[in-house]
């Protein structure tokens, strides 16, 4: 069994504590070896590599600064006139993940209800852009189709796009975030389309649906079925997955359905 999992701060332990700081150390108790963080930029970057070298963990994937996500702003790629705002969003993204050793980084596109060819137009150079200064860092750029439902009006809500732009740009630097629970909600067809996306793959996630809970949980998805086919790829063998979920109640003691489905952390 080769699958490697990581902690998502902004997700997991949430029921301990709602510092991202406090919860490296949590993740590393709970036996993690690896992280992912959403909204880390309301620490110093000081602070926070402090919190992840003494856990001791890797960061393998940390949001673009994304701005006030109570104001309703969930990243700028997307949104003409804010082109500045991304630019400088993709440039303080660049410093924590250079800090913390980390090598993807998810650019969010921000909350578009009715999206025109000008806020198209205006994703495609933001990310075109993006994806350069990425790859001079040895960065890889990460965009992800969110499901209309977790949250309604998001620019990049279909695959159908997301590939399209990344087929388009035609960057090594610039990947597609397969994450599962968005992708049953979107579209479905699990094993066709994790088969068809996964060479444009660069990070993969995982929460049962409908609640967006462990995977163990009752719910639309057979992950015993699922993680066999994401171990029969060279991202099975290579990286890790994601765990982006809600916990029920204890996220350390519930961490058990890893080894419960043949895996280790």
């Amino acid at each position: 069994m080769v699958l490697k999992f990581a902690a998502n701060l902004s997700f997991l332990f949430q029921e301990i504590t709602t510092s991202v700081i406090e919860k490296y150390a949590l993740a590393q108790q709970a036996g993690f070896k690896a992280v992912e963080s959403g909204n880390i930029y309301d620490y110093k970057i000081d602070e926070v590599v402090e919190a992840k070298t003494r856990a001791n963990v890797e960061q393998i994937m940390i949001n673009v600064f994304s701005g006030d996500n109570k104001k309703g702003e969930f990243g700028f790629a997307a949104i003409p006139g804010k082109e500045e705002e991304f630019k400088k969003s993709i440039d303080l993204s660049i410093k924590y993940a250079k800090a913390l050793k980390c090598k993807k980084i998810h650019i969010m596109a921000g909350v578009v209800h009715n999206p025109t060819a000008e806020n198209d137009d205006t994703y495609e150079k933001n990310l075109s852009m993006a994806s350069k200064l990425l790859e001079v860092e040895g960065i890889t750029g990460l965009i992800e189709p969110i499901n209309p439902y977790s949250l309604p009006g998001y620019y990049l809500n279909n695959y159908e796009k997301c590939i399209n732009i990344l087929k388009k740009i035609d960057s090594d630097s610039l990947k597609l975030q397969l994450d599962i629970f968005h992708l049953q909600l979107i579209t479905g067809k699990l094993t066709i389309n994790i088969r068809e996306f996964m060479p444009y793959t660069g990070h993969i996630q995982v929460a049962q649906v409908p609640n967006r809970d462990e995977p163990d949980s009752p719910g639309e998805i057979n992950y015993n079925y699922i993680f066999k086919i994401i171990e029969g790829t060279p991202y099975g063998v290579n990286d890790y997955i994601g765990l982006e979920y809600n916990t029920r109640d204890d996220s350390i003691k519930n961490i058990n359905w890893v080894h419960d489905f043949g895996y280790k952390l």
